[in-house]
């Protein structure tokens, strides 16, 4: 294998490894327009975008509702916890 081979496998490498998601979870408390609330203030998702998120998340238990790098995510994955949204940063 090349050095620009190489160079290029790890740089590939290095960006999946760099890709986490923000995935909000479903529970009983929050209503949709709280989680639909959060989502666009938080996340900046247009309205829309926000309520199809609430939808997943209320039919398949989970939804991805950003993605990114770690460090850019970890703050917003803070402010969704402190706004009481069942979140994990994976």
């Amino acid at each position: 294998m090349s050095q620009t081979e190489t160079q290029v496998e790890v740089a590939t490498l290095q960006e999946l490894v760099s890709e986490f998601n923000i995935v909000l979870y479903n529970d009983d408390v929050n209503t949709f327009d709280h989680v639909i609330n959060c989502l666009v203030r938080i996340c900046d998702h247009e309205p829309m975008q926000a309520e199809q998120c609430a939808w997943i998340v209320h039919l398949n238990g989970k939804c991805a509702v950003k993605n990114g790098v770690y460090d850019e995510l970890e703050p917003l994955c803070h402010q969704l916890l402190d706004n009481g949204l069942s979140v994990k940063l994976e």
